[in-house]
Parts: C-alpha cells; sequence; structure tokens
C-alpha cells in the first residue's frame, strides 16, 4: 500500500502522542513492504526527506507566528498536498485542526481516522471552542470510511453518539528493562524516595486534586512532577504549591530519564481523565511503576485491577497514609508488565494497524477507484 499519515507535527517525534505513534509504526509498515508518507511540519527540526525508511514531506506550518490558527493553515497545506499523491490510504491522526478541510480530501483515497480522545471535553476550552470541536468531531466522523478507537470507552461512545462502529487499536509500548540508579542521580534522586507525575498542566489531568491530597498525607517523600508550567493553569499551580515536598522540574523529553525516573519512583500518578488509551499510562506500565490513577473507563479499562485509584484528595492521602512500600505490590506490577507484553507491545499494534488499513482498502477501495 501507499500510505499517508496527516495529523501529526511530523518524525522523529519532538512533542507528543500521535507524534510517538507515529514514529513507531510508519518505519515498521515501511519495513512490512508499504510505501509511507509522513506529513511534516516547516517548524520541525528535523529538515531531512526521509527518516527510517519514511517520506517525510514538510509542509508550511505558521502556528509559530499566528498561534493556534497555524494549526488549522498547516492540515489544510497537507490536505490538499494529499490530493496529488496517489495514495491508497490516508490515515488521520485526530480532527481538531483538519476535519473543517474533509472536503477537501482526496475523494478517490481510503480514509480512516483514529478519533483520538473526547477533546470537547476539555475544561481548557471555552464553550465555543467546545462546541466548534463537537463539530469537527461529526466533520471527522461523516467523512472517513473507517474509524479507529483507542480505548474501549471511546469506542463504546463512538457506537452510542455517532452510531458508527470502530476498530480498537491502543497505542504501544516497549518493556523497559534496563534500569540505571545513576541516571536519575543527576537529578538528585535515589530509588523508591519519590513519587512521580508526568502530564500536561491541565486541569483535566488532575494535577490539583493529586498535589492536595499528598500535601495532606504525612509522607515525607516528595512528589516529582515533570511537564511545562508555561501555561496560566501550569503558572498556578508552581505558584501556589511548589515547596519541599511539591517539586516542579519542568519538560523532560529524554527517554531513558523518563523511563528511570518511572521504573525508580514510589508512586506513579496518573491524573488524566480525557481521552482514550494514553501513552504515559502505557509508559508507566512499561517501566513497572505502581500505578496510581485517576478512577475512570479509560484508565480502568487498561489499568483494570493491577492500579491504585482515586476520584478526589481524600482518597489519595487515604492510600498514601496506608501503603508504604512499593515491592508489597509486585504481582499488580508484573500483572501490568504482561498487559504490555500481549495487548499493547508496538508488534502488536502494527500487526492490528497494517491489517485495518487492508481490509480499509480492500473494502472501500475498489468503490473509490471506479
Amino acid at each position: 500500500m501507499k500510505i499517508g499519515i496527516i495529523g501529526t507535527r511530523g518524525i522523529p517525534n519532538f512533542y507528543g502522542g500521535f507524534e510517538q505513534f507515529t514514529q513507531y509504526v510508519a518505519p515498521a509498515l515501511v519495513l512490512n513492504g508499504h510505501e509511507v508518507c509522513v506529513y511534516t511540519s516547516s517548524s520541525h527540526p528535523y529538515k531531512e526527506n526521509q527518516w527510517n525508511g519514511v517520506s517525510l514531506l514538510h509542509k508550511y506550518d505558521p502556528e509559530s507566528k499566528i498561534g493556534t490558527a497555524g494549526q488549522f493553515i498547516y492540515d489544510m497545506n497537507c490536505i490538499l498536498d494529499s490530493r496529488k499523491r496517489n495514495f491508497d490510504v490516508i490515515l488521520q491522526l485526530g480532527y481538531t485542526s483538519s476535519s473543517i478541510w474533509s472536503f477537501l480530501l482526496p475523494r478517490d483515497v481510503v480514509i480512516v481516522t483514529n478519533m483520538d480522545g473526547l477533546e470537547w471535553k476539555r475544561t481548557k476550552y471555552s464553550r465555543l471552542t467546545q462546541n466548534y470541536l463537537k463539530q469537527a468531531e461529526r466533520w471527522a466522523v461523516l467523512s472517513s470510511d473507517s474509524l479507529i478507537a483507542d480505548s474501549l470507552g471511546i469506542q463504546k461512545y463512538l457506537y452510542q453518539i455517532h452510531k458508527r462502529k470502530s476498530v480498537l487499536i491502543a497505542y504501544g509500548a516497549g518493556l523497559f528493562t534496563a534500569p540505571d540508579e545513576t541516571v536519575i542521580e543527576d537529578l538528585g534522586c535515589y530509588p523508591y524516595s519519590y513519587s512521580l507525575a508526568i502530564a500536561r498542566m491541565e486541569p483535566e489531568n488532575n494535577i490539583e486534586t493529586i498535589v492536595k491530597g499528598y500535601l495532606s498525607s504525612t509522607i515525607t517523600k516528595p512528589l516529582l512532577l515533570i511537564g511545562s508550567t508555561d501555561n496560566k493553569f501550569g503558572s498556578y499551580l508552581r505558584n501556589k504549591y511548589e515547596n519541599q515536598k511539591i517539586k516542579f522540574l519542568g519538560p523532560l523529553y529524554d527517554m531513558k530519564v523518563l523511563d528511570n525516573l518511572r521504573h525508580y519512583s514510589h508512586f506513579y500518578f496518573h491524573g488524566h481523565s480525557v481521552g482514550g488509551t494514553n501513552p504515559s499510562l502505557l509508559e508507566a506500565m512499561a517501566s513497572q511503576s505502581l500505578v496510581f490513577a485517576h478512577d475512570n473507563i479509560f484508565n480502568r479499562s487498561v489499568l483494570q485491577k493491577d492500579a491504585f485509584y482515586f476520584s478526589n484528595s481524600e482518597d489519595i492521602t487515604t492510600v498514601l497514609e496506608r501503603e508504604k512500600e512499593k515491592s508489597a505490590h509486585a504481582a499488580m506490577i508484573e500483572s501490568n508488565n504482561e498487559k504490555i507484553r500481549l495487548h499493547y507491545s508496538w508488534d502488536h499494534i502494527v500487526h492490528l494497524l497494517e491489517n485495518h488499513l487492508k481490509d480499509a482498502v480492500n473494502t472501500y477501495g475498489r468503490n473509490k477507484k471506479i
């Protein structure tokens, strides 16, 4: 197949979940004999036209000059270019700033869309923006031949709200098998002497709930928070809560450091409440973290019984007062490792995605070419 991938800022990954997903699956699809083109922002630091066998199509992205509106222009440029590439299938990752241009998608190409999370539920957005995102979700559903859901919760939502079936394909992760405590010593950390949370500083990630619960406990180990605090909410959190017990480390992108930090943490807090299967959750599981997650269908469908759950800060305080040793929960940690091996390995995810793209082309492609 000739496959085009839109909806990311490009690879290698310097940004987020869809970029990370693409970084793994695109080269794997190339190795399996497919031609893969990934649309890449003109502002991406990697300027070559190929990466690990994947063709990179750099398109103008003015986001750094004009803000969010630039994302819409970038997606439009990608879609317009896709009309002349003779793809068999376009894999569209997300819809926030691309589905408004769905009428420009090439009509003779199969469109498969990964619907991401429930973007309109994010509290950082105004009511007007939330209403737009609901409409963008509808456009994506209507303009796609096939839908991918990355979690059971999203799959159920798509059927209940849009009456559309979807195929379940989550993100992936690789088991972390080479812990090295000297890596975290550079940050002043030592094994199991801290708890950890890695997240964007947004209200729906429940960072403030985690911090309040942590501060109310008698635990003396610090809570390390990794993520940029440059936005309004992040600045508020840092100004209000930073002390010897709550430490903001800012953004970190070195996977070796992050994997070791997760591996050697006491508790790993995952507060995400909007979206499907979150990459950072899978990475925590794969790094042998003891996970303490927000109680919602997305997190429970992944972790099942192998985590502690919270709905409010009191839940966090209660568990912290009771659970003092990570080693007491080795069975829970190993069970999560087994989930990664069986259900979330990158080999498995690539296999599911490749088969679905083939099925979509075979099902819808013949009629589109007539």
